[in-house]
This record gives C-alpha cells, sequence and structure tokens, in this order.
C-alpha cells in the first residue's frame, strides 16, 4: 500500500540547511539544466559570500529537504531593482510528480512579490522541456532566446530567457 500523501511545506532556508542543500545539489545536478561543470570534492557549501539563506526557499516531504528556489535580484543596479529572478530550482527525483516544482515557484513568485518586485525572470536551458513546461504552467513566457549560448555536453544549447509581470503601482522615488 502506498504511502498516505504529505503536503510538500514550503519556508525559507536557514543557515544549518547547508548541508542537506549542497548534497541536493550534487544529486540533482545534470547537463539538462546545468552549465558548470559537475561538482567533484571537496565540495563548494551551498552558501557563501553572496548567498544568503534567506534568499532560498526549501521544499520539504515529511521533514526531509527535497526541493529549493533561489531567488535574486536580477542585476545589482538600483534601477533594476524592481525586478527578481530565480536563480536556481532543483528537486530531488524521488520527490518529483508531487507538487513540489510547482510549490516552489509559486511560493517564489510570492516572495517576489512580498518582496515589492513588479516583475520576476529567469534563464532556463532550451532543452530543458519539463522545467519550461513547469514554467510556463505557473505563468512565464518567453521574452528571448539567445540561440546556442552555452556548450553542454558537446552540443551547442540555447539559453532562453522568461517572465512575467507581477503588477504594482507607480514607481517610488
Amino acid at each position: 500500500m502506498p504511502d498516505p500523501f504529505i503536503p510538500v511545506a514550503i519556508r525559507v532556508a536557514q543557515p544549518a540547511d547547508d548541508t542537506a542543500l549542497s548534497l541536493l545539489d550534487r544529486e540533482t545536478w545534470s547537463t539538462l539544466h546545468e552549465v558548470m561543470p559537475e561538482p567533484q570534492p571537496p565540495y563548494s557549501p551551498f552558501f557563501g559570500d553572496r548567498d544568503d539563506p534567506r534568499d532560498t526557499l526549501v521544499a520539504e516531504l515529511g521533514h526531509r529537504i527535497v526541493g529549493y528556489v533561489r531567488l535574486g535580484l536580477s542585476t545589482p543596479l538600483a534601477s533594476n531593482s524592481h525586478v527578481r529572478q530565480i536563480q536556481g530550482l532543483a528537486v530531488h527525483d524521488d520527490a518529483r510528480g508531487k507538487g513540489v516544482g510547482h510549490a516552489l515557484v509559486r511560493a517564489a513568485v510570492a516572495e517576489a512579490r512580498d518582496r515589492g518586485a513588479r516583475r520576476i525572470t529567469l534563464r532556463v536551458l532550451g532543452h530543458n522541456t519539463p522545467a519550461r513546461a513547469l514554467y510556463a504552467s505557473e505563468g512565464f513566457v518567453v521574452e528571448g532566446v539567445l540561440p546556442q549560448e552555452f556548450l553542454v555536453g558537446g552540443e551547442y544549447v540555447d539559453d532562453v530567457l522568461m517572465g512575467q509581470s507581477l503588477g504594482g503601482g507607480a514607481p517610488t522615488t
């Protein structure tokens, strides 16, 4: 008999999540979504000088971290501070098909809105059909394509820029 349904819980990451998130990153690494070489020992920490735990939302099933989404500023420019960007999303293989990715994307959109963003953007590799479908189902649209931007696994791959408006009023000064 299958296990009873366990709902996905989303929360802000804590510094103590570093080891679990670093392991999740290594376990989910794939040329489907990654342009950097596969991580090798010694492994880097998940959080660093540029990665604050408060910018990462984690997904838990039971009390086990099974996914995360990183949300950051698109650029460091004040004139662009109204835009947030999804800068990483991972879901453990054994948690796929349980709504974890959808829950993480929805939480990232809500968090961006809560932080005053008017837009949310992301970049996804053109051959990553599952991720592109996930983002499209959550309201993201293709806003641009950089053809053959990356050489991944011996193949040239497009970099697809996606985004959505979060609404908002007139700019404040």
